[in-house]
């Protein structure tokens, strides 16, 4: 099998169990929706949910398996079998460690940590309060999904997607059943949370056993194997996270209700969270997918089937998020008030929802494209670029935060992590093609500027077409109408413009040479 079709197989395997889990997702995001709206409880526990969500997508999505991929795919490919399960578990031994002493670290000093991600709470004690005791409830989680994150590290460096992939879903349904069970608790939504962190981390454990691995107390820290991993670790948790380190940001200046308005925390969650499902789905999948291949290319003396798979999909990236992306901003509200209002989730809700939504829809291919480009960085083994990368794009997030927050409240927050997501990919790509040669810029652009057409050719049609849509009386299928017409739309508008990348999906679907 070739190494695109191989990654397009696993990316939509990946994809699949990607899209159940946002499926779920987006069903629990309506019970919190319905139970909590904007209001104190909801910011409270997205504010405790922060920091362990925060970690899950750094290493679940990223650093972790960023970093292991790479380090356990070369030993797969020249060391026994008794060598990787070895240096398997001199890591599990060391992360078992380092992450049990975080953990209570964090539990004792939740209230310092409410303080820096939530400066505003302060001000406010009954939320405060709340917030640290969700906080505290929470954390043990960290250790849980770091501990499944090495799981997938593994799994992944093995080209095993399936279960790995599958896991999250046990989140979603663990918290959206507690969440019933307690109702318009809180408590009930930190309780979901712990019970789908030992979920998601069970599941993998019999595929990780079927593999080969057998627990031992190997604990080794000056193993070769921990050596190149430590090296190449905490570069990748800053640089493999730039959209989740400016969420960070957004949440510390969200909290300021006196500049941005009341409800901004949970606004810019809900906003994110539809944000994250096609990114999730294709963006991340198409890295993640790609990532054992690219690792394995780096090791060739010629980079010629390296570009050629960086090039795949960065084009697979562009054919599926522009159009989605063009689409998602037209509808930010009809999506928002479909999905959401209802109960406490009131019309002044899906105003500020949808209004963050439409400017984060503005970088939805960028922020998919940083994956895979990241992700050729850490196949090479470069991890100062992408850092140094990372770490002007946050600086440039944070000054667009605190120059369009006030004029456009909330929406300013959500236009300045755009704008940096896409100054951080033209940064990545310049660098990448200056380390390893040309990497088809120019194709790219004209591949990009017909995609581009297209999608806004459609968005428009699918505004018009969700406003003249009377038959549809439930404001969802309105919404999925309109969105599907768009969809047949930028197909028959990428067909007109003789676009071949269209016409190979087509092609593919249909199982035509």
């Amino acid at each position: 099998m070739s190494t695109n079709k191989e990654i397009a197989r696993s990316a939509s395997l990946i994809g699949f169990f990607t899209l159940c889990s946002r499926s779920l997702g987006f069903i629990r995001d309506v019970v919190i929706a319905r139970f909590f709206g904007t209001g104190m409880y909801s910011q409270a526990f997205v504010v405790a949910f922060r920091i362990p969500n925060l970690l899950r997508d750094m290493v679940a999505e990223g650093a972790m398996n960023a970093a292991f991929v790479p380090v356990f795919s070369e030993y797969a490919a020249k060391k026994s079998k008794e060598d990787f399960w070895h240096l398997a578990n001199c890591l599990l031994n060391i992360l078992l460690v380092i992450l049990a002493a975080l953990t209570i670290l964090g539990v004792v000093f939740s209230p310092w940590i409410v303080r820096l991600i939530a400066p505003g709470f302060s001000s406010d004690a009954l939320k405060f309060q709340e917030t640290v005791r969700l906080t505290r409830i929470i954390y043990p989680y960290l250790l849980l999904i770091a501990l499944s994150a090495y799981c997938m590290g593994i799994l992944n460096s093995l080209k095993s997607f399936a279960i790995s992939s599958l896991a999250p879903c046990f989140l979603n349904i663990s918290i959206i059943v507690f969440a019933v069970i307690y109702k318009e608790t809180t408590l009930g939504l930190a309780l979901g949370v712990l019970a789908g962190g030992v979920l998601q981390l069970a599941v993998q454990i019999p595929m990780l056993y079927k593999k080969g691995f057998r627990y031992s107390t190997a604990l080794k820290p000056h193993h070769p194997g921990i050596r190149q991993i430590r090296k190449l670790i905490l570069p990748r948790i800053f640089s493999s996270c730039i959209y989740q380190l400016n969420l960070f940001v957004d949440t510390i200046l969200g909290s300021l209700a006196h500049i941005v308005g009341q409800g901004a925390i949970s606004a810019l969650y809900f906003a994110n969270r539809i944000f994250q499902f096609p990114l999730g789905i294709f963006g991340i999948a198409i890295a993640q997918a790609a990532l054992p291949s690219l690792s394995h290319q780096a090791l060739e003396d010629n980079l010629d089937n390296f570009k050629k798979t960086l090039n795949f999909s960065l084009i697979a990236v562009f054919l599926i998020m522009l159009p989605v992306s063009a689409l998602m901003a037209v509808l930010a509200k009809p999506i928002v008030a479909a999905l959401f209002q209802g109960g406490r989730f009131d019309a002044y809700s899906t105003e500020i929802t949808s209004g963050a939504l439409l400017f984060y829809a503005l970088s939805l291919s960028f922020y998919s494209a940083n994956k895979v480009l990241v992700s050729g960085f850490f196949s090479l083994k470069d991890t100062k670029t992408p850092l140094k990368i990372t770490a002007a794009s946050l600086l440039v997030n944070i000054v667009f935060n605190l120059i369009l927050m006030y004029p456009l409240k909330l929406k300013g927050l959500a236009l300045a992590t755009s704008l940096s997501g896409g100054i951080n990919f033209f940064i990545l790509f310049h660098s990448l093609r200056k380390k390893i040669g040309p990497l088809g810029g120019r194709y790219l652009s004209r591949v990009f500027t017909k995609i581009l057409f297209s999608s806004l050719i459609a968005s428009a049609a699918s505004f018009y077409i969700y406003g003249r849509c009377l038959v549809a009386r439930s404001p969802l299928a309105r919404v999925s109408a309109a969105a599907l017409s768009g969809l047949l739309i930028f197909i028959l508008g990428a067909l007109i413009l003789d676009s071949a990348e269209i016409k190979k999906v087509i092609q593919w679907v249909l199982r035509k040479k």
